[in-house]
């Protein structure tokens, strides 16, 4: 067999295993790279947002200035602080791991020490899409959730999305559902620190 004809045996075989491996995974990471991307572009800058959500639970939510500040972008990890008003207590932790997508919160005291619910959160189950990632609730928060005595929180799932104008934020499970629309066509003054963080 000449050279030619085993390099061509040898790219015959190669794409004849790729057609053969799960497609599912390589989509997976396409599409949640492709979300990562979506909101590190934004790296930097702070947008102002606002419930679009009707349950009563949100009212607090609702009379006050809410921010999102994409203010940590790495490779595998972005961090945006969500602040309430004057309550910089809040840090969304995006993080890809080996099987997609993980999103925590980073609850933090004044002082800048742990809420003792913190960094509680989810893993994708699937690979979503490039502008919408959702975030079921993982044994670790369940077990947190349940020390706290906030056992209606232990089916959440958490959702985000991300378009061209709007960022969303969104909880749902049985009998609630908040969430939250920032505009990303108008950025806003960079807010303070988030408590905890430098």
């Amino acid at each position: 067999m000449t050279f030619s004809q085993t390099l061509t045996a040898a790219t015959g075989a190669a794409l004849l295993v790729s057609a053969l491996l799960p497609t599912q995974a390589l989509a997976q990471s396409s599409e949640q790279d492709a979300f990562m991307a979506a909101i590190a572009k934004h790296c930097g800058k702070a947008y102002a947002g606002k419930v679009v959500s009707t349950d009563a639970a949100d009212a607090d939510f609702a009379n006050n200035y809410l921010v999102m500040h994409v203010r940590e972008c790495g490779d595998k990890q972005i961090k945006v602080p969500f602040h309430v008003g004057e309550d910089h207590s809040r840090t969304w932790v995006l993080t890809k791991t080996e099987s997609g997508l993980q999103l925590k919160h980073d609850h933090r005291h004044k002082d800048g020490s742990e809420d003792k619910v913190t960094m509680y959160g989810g893993d994708t189950a699937d690979s979503g899409s490039a502008s919408w990632q959702s975030f079921p609730v993982d044994d670790y928060s369940i077990n947190n959730f349940k020390e706290n005595g906030l056992t209606q929180s232990v089916t959440n799932v958490w959702h985000m999305g991300i378009n061209d104008k709007v960022f969303t934020y969104q909880l749902t499970r049985e009998n609630r559902n908040f969430k939250v629309e920032f505009d990303l066509t108008k950025p806003v003054s960079t807010p303070p620190t988030p408590w905890g963080h430098e």
